[in-house]
């Protein structure tokens, strides 16, 4: 059985362009996000198809764990797909968005590597006790950002 991909979703009272340059631009997402997050681009252009990055964020055992990743997918206004991996997993992020009338469903989805038996409940436990909260209250950051008009495109 495939494992369940962790899918979080706002809808924001905002087109696909008032809200494409918080979520396609890496440097911009710690605008938003709930705990601390920055970038560094070690090659490419900045959020470009194949650029790679150093992030530096929080996990619930380490408060600035680092990563380094690659954008794999920048459709604009639809799509932007990162993969970022550490010492231990590699993990995808993807961001999609869908126009909906005046409104945009933004939805994420993070991907990690497939596990089975305890260390599935064990991700699963982690995942509902400290991380689904603050990626929905991320996303929430990001359309409270958007609907006050606080950050410039």
């Amino acid at each position: 059985m495939a494992d369940k991909v962790p899918t979080y979703t706002v809808t924001i009272d905002a087109t696909p362009d008032r809200i494409w340059p918080l979520v396609a631009d890496l440097g911009r997402q710690g605008e938003w996000s709930p705990k601390p997050y920055t970038v560094e681009w070690l090659s490419g252009e900045a959020n470009a198809v194949g650029s790679t990055f150093r992030s530096t964020g929080w996990l619930p055992t380490d408060k600035a764990h680092e990563m380094e990743g690659t954008v794999k997918v920048n459709e604009p206004m639809r799509s932007f797909e990162v993969v970022s991996h550490d010492a231990k997993e590699e993990w995808t992020n993807r961001y999609q968005l869908s126009p909906s009338g005046s409104q945009t469903i933004v939805t994420k989805e993070m991907i990690g590597p497939p596990l089975n038996g305890v260390k599935k409940a064990i991700r699963s436990a982690i995942f509902a006790v400290f991380v689904n909260g603050a990626v929905q209250k991320g996303l929430d950051n990001l359309k409270a950002t958007v609907e006050s008009g606080s950050a410039a495109a």
